[in-house]
């Protein structure tokens, strides 16, 4: 049996970096990623994608471990960085965006991600799971953003 969990995180913040720097670490895909927290690893399926595969969390008896793939394309005129599902990779689903502005030195950075996780639970666990699996997912959204925010200088 299993528990789908619906992923939906959106976050404005700028930074005191020019939107180069800001763009170049981003569209940097291992780069971006090795800020971010409890990833095992980070694998180059080729052709912009990659599989992203977490540290599994819980106990030796119930482990977890999210698995999932993304496809990357970035453009850098539209100061943007979007990631789409690779079908059929893992227990997972996810999607989003990077959106960046100038701000005369500093940059405004919009991210948004979506997307759907499969947790190997019984039914009757969905109202233990789903806020469990969206909290955790959100603590490490926001620390990823706040080890950006370190590299990129701090908030503007």
């Amino acid at each position: 049996m299993t528990v789908t969990v619906d992923i939906d995180l959106g976050y404005e913040f700028a930074v005191k970096a020019p939107i180069d720097k800001v763009f170049d670490v981003l569209a940097d895909v291992p780069l971006s990623v090795s800020h971010f927290p409890k990833v095992d690893k980070l694998v180059d399926l080729g052709d912009g994608a990659y599989r992203w595969e977490m540290q599994k969390v819980g106990t030796a008896q119930v482990g977890i471990q999210t698995v999932y793939a993304c496809k990357y394309a970035s453009d850098r005129k539209k100061g943007s960085v979007v990631w789409t599902p690779v079908k059929g990779v893992g227990n997972a689903q996810i999607q989003g965006s990077w959106k960046l502005t100038d701000k005369k030195g500093a940059t405004n950075i919009v991210f948004k991600t979506s997307g759907k996780v499969d947790v190997p639970m019984p039914a009757l666990m969905k109202v233990i799971v789903v806020p469990v699996v969206n909290g955790e997912f959100e603590k490490l959204v926001e620390k990823y953003i706040d080890n950006l925010i370190g590299k990129f200088g701090g908030e503007a």
